[in-house]
């Protein structure tokens, strides 16, 4: 392997999209796709196992119990910290791609767009570069974030539990350190979820450390 060759995990949950995204890579000099994954837990396995330069992600694959594959992200940042995120998406809401951005990804591309940004996209992310489809970031600038809502709009239990799902504490285990049951913590989950306006587990994990809320000291 030379040394400034980019190398690749590919992940998504269609065989022929991989397949094509996979010859489209491979014909590019200096790039070169190591291992291919069809399922969220397989991609962070895998970028694990091989630690790649560039993981390309579909932003929506089976094999987890999060909504998103970004949720996915703060184990891969533990597992393969040098590894840089491409996401790849038929998502084209803005908040999606701001979101990705803000959760770790360095790359957000459209899979209409595939063929001619992929590539680009792959070789800026490697260089530690963000690439934004331009339209998108258009509209993100356009239309700039609303501000998260303030810790005090949670419950003193709410912030106990937003802390417990940062650490990544399932539903589950919620209820039995808190002896609470678990349609209890489902729904002081979902209130959390609405009061502060983010819906994936790594928003929630972002907001706590901006928060302060796993601080141990």
């Amino acid at each position: 392997m030379a040394d400034d060759e980019i190398t690749i995990v590919l992940a998504d949950d269609h065989a022929v999209v991989r397949s094509g995204l996979r010859m489209l890579l491979d014909a590019e000099d200096g790039l070169r796709v190591i291992a291919e994954a069809g399922t969220v837990d397989d991609a962070v396995r895998l970028t694990k196992a091989h630690r790649p330069a560039i993981l390309v992600l579909d932003l929506n694959m089976p094999g987890t119990d999060s909504a998103s594959s970004l949720d996915a992200l703060p184990a891969l940042a533990d597992g393969a910290p040098a590894t840089r995120v491409v996401i790849l998406t038929m998502q084209e809401n803005p908040e999606y791609a701001r979101t990705a951005l803000q959760a770790g990804a360095k790359a957000y591309v459209l899979k209409e767009a595939a063929d001619s940004e992929l590539v680009d996209a792959v070789r800026c992310a490697a260089r530690g570069e963000v690439y934004l489809h331009p339209r998108l970031g258009a509209q993100i600038a356009a239309a700039p974030a609303a501000a998260p809502a303030p810790a005090d709009d949670l419950t003193d239990r709410e912030v106990e539990i937003l802390r417990l799902i940062a650490l990544g504490h399932t539903n589950n285990d919620i209820a039995q350190q808190l002896f609470l049951s678990v349609r209890t913590v489902e729904s002081h989950r979902a209130h959390i979820q609405q009061k502060l306006r983010r819906t994936t587990r790594a928003d929630l994990v972002r907001y706590a450390l901006d928060r302060g809320l796993l601080d141990t000291t």
